[in-house]
């Protein structure tokens, strides 16, 4: 399973490496994130195209798990 790094990049490129990655592969993506505003626009931009997002904190990352509803 390949894991989307998008530390260290600001918004909107963490949700277009989630939109196109959801288009290649489109019932599961991982994404690891460093900042609240990535986070936050990945999980709507994902819950609003009919995707459940479950997240985990450690050391200030969020890894996000993107599953098709």
């Amino acid at each position: 399973m390949e894991t989307l790094d998008a530390r260290g990049l600001s918004c909107p490129e963490p949700v277009v490496m989630m939109s196109r990655a959801l288009e290649k592969k489109p019932d599961f993506c991982r994404m690891v994130v460093d900042a609240p505003a990535p986070r936050e626009n990945v999980t709507r931009y994902a819950e609003h195209q009919g995707y459940q997002v479950s997240m985990s904190e450690s050391d200030g990352e969020w890894t996000l798990d993107v599953t098709k509803a």
